[in-house]
């Protein structure tokens, strides 16, 4: 059997399933909405409602992940973010830490450490995925969490503080990624497994955002968290090959290799400009039908070219944007080099539409689009983040043009 071909039709199972997540999306996710918004709040009820249905779970995800044609997860993405954003990431936002485990670990650490980031519906969890630090975002090789391997015992003892993690410190499961051999930079980086009630680990500053305020996001801080050594993604053997190659490239001149974090984050970029694409067109959507009700001067306001032709753009980038984040998740699941920086085009553009169009959607309302009354100020809020995080639309530029060129631009 050869690759899946592109095909913008979803199947019928897809088209199902899609209108079985629009129905939660609709009835469970937009009518509490406000409330976990202005609360900044996990909406543990709302998770707990999609655990019971099957939609947190990681056979439903798991199912959307190796849907052959790579469009289960966009198209998961997209609905649920219709819904809302910030409940939306407290609901997938476990995805993240469970892809870390799916990408580098062993059959063994998916099978033992992954169902335990979600519980089961009568006792729902989450996870988090531990990157960023106060001083290495963007950065990754500015990372200073280090984990010493202590030989006599067989464990890892990790130290630092992590920022910006969702879920962080009141996760089940923390997949955190540490510094292991400081002279290699990002080479020398891997990803280790946190169990639940480690000692060591606790919950630092939790933040207070603009936008995505339903979905917890915190400092996790690591003094001394003591780890067996079949916490380390991959196995030790894997590691030291790894560490091994890498100091042979840097001995030669280097060539550079993939680290841990963006692994993770490579194979995630599209899934995050669904999300995007999602609350591009529940934004767009209020606005076409306020544009249709809203008369002044005796007409509907989208009588006014200024206003029809606002629509028109927003839909038409909307439209381009979920087709590159589909081609984007089509190659991946095709096994198709990004050789142009696909996921990061995806990722790029996704953002800035929803951070365009939900801005034109509070134009088109005019007052009302900036009260708490209408949902596109909380859209717009929540929109702002899709150019900051899983990489700045500046490193995605970054990512694109070194691509393309073959130059290590700055």
């Amino acid at each position: 059997m050869g690759d899946p071909a592109f095909a913008l039709d979803l199947n019928d199972d897809q088209k199902e399933i899609r209108e079985w997540i629009h129905g939660f999306a609709a009835d469970v996710i937009r009518p509490a909405a406000a409330e976990w918004d202005e609360r900044e709040e996990t909406p543990w009820p709302v998770i707990q409602e999609a655990a019971k249905i099957g939609l947190y779970s990681l056979d439903f995800y798991a199912q959307q992940f190796f849907d052959p044609t790579g469009l289960g997860i966009a198209m998961t993405m997209e609905e649920l973010f219709w819904g809302d954003a910030g409940i939306a990431l407290s609901i997938v936002g476990t995805g993240l830490a469970a892809i870390g485990v799916l990408a580098n670990g062993t059959e063994e650490q998916i099978g033992t450490w992954v169902p335990q980031m979600y519980g089961d519906p009568d006792d729902v969890k989450v996870a988090a995925f531990c990157s960023s630090e106060p001083d290495a975002g963007s950065d990754v090789s500015a990372m200073r969490t280090r984990a010493v391997y202590d030989e006599a015992k067989d464990e890892w003892v990790l130290n630092g503080t992590k920022t910006w993690a969702t879920n962080g410190g009141i996760a089940n499961v923390h997949v955190v990624v540490a510094v292991v051999d400081p002279e290699l930079g990002t080479k020398g980086h891997a990803s280790f497994i946190v169990p639940p009630g480690t000692p060591g680990l606790s919950q630092g500053q939790k933040f207070k955002k603009h936008g995505i305020r339903a979905s917890h996001t915190a400092e996790v801080v690591l003094e001394d968290v003591r780890l067996p050594g079949s916490c380390l993604l991959g196995g030790k053997e894997k590691m030291d090959e790894r560490l091994a190659r890498a100091r042979e490239r840097a001995k030669k001149g280097g060539e550079r290799v993939k680290n841990a974090a963006m692994a993770t984050f490579e194979a995630s970029r599209p899934s995050v400009g669904a999300q995007a694409v999602g609350i591009a067109r529940a934004a767009y959507e209020v606005a076409l039908d306020y544009a249709k009700e809203r008369v002044q001067f005796g007409r509907p306001i989208i009588d006014n070219q200024g206003v029809a032709f606002q629509l028109a753009d927003m839909r038409t980038r909307i439209d381009a944007a979920r087709l590159l984040v589909w081609r984007a998740s089509w190659m991946a699941a095709a096994g198709k080099p990004f050789d142009a920086a696909e996921g990061s085009m995806s990722k790029l553009y996704a953002g800035e539409t929803a951070k365009t169009v939900t801005a034109q959607a509070m134009q088109i309302l005019g007052g009302n689009g900036f009260t708490r009354e209408y949902p596109v100020e909380r859209m717009h809020r929540d929109a702002a983040i899709y150019t900051i995080f899983e990489g700045t639309s500046e490193i995605q530029r970054l990512v694109i043009a070194r691509q393309l060129s073959g130059v290590p631009i700055r």
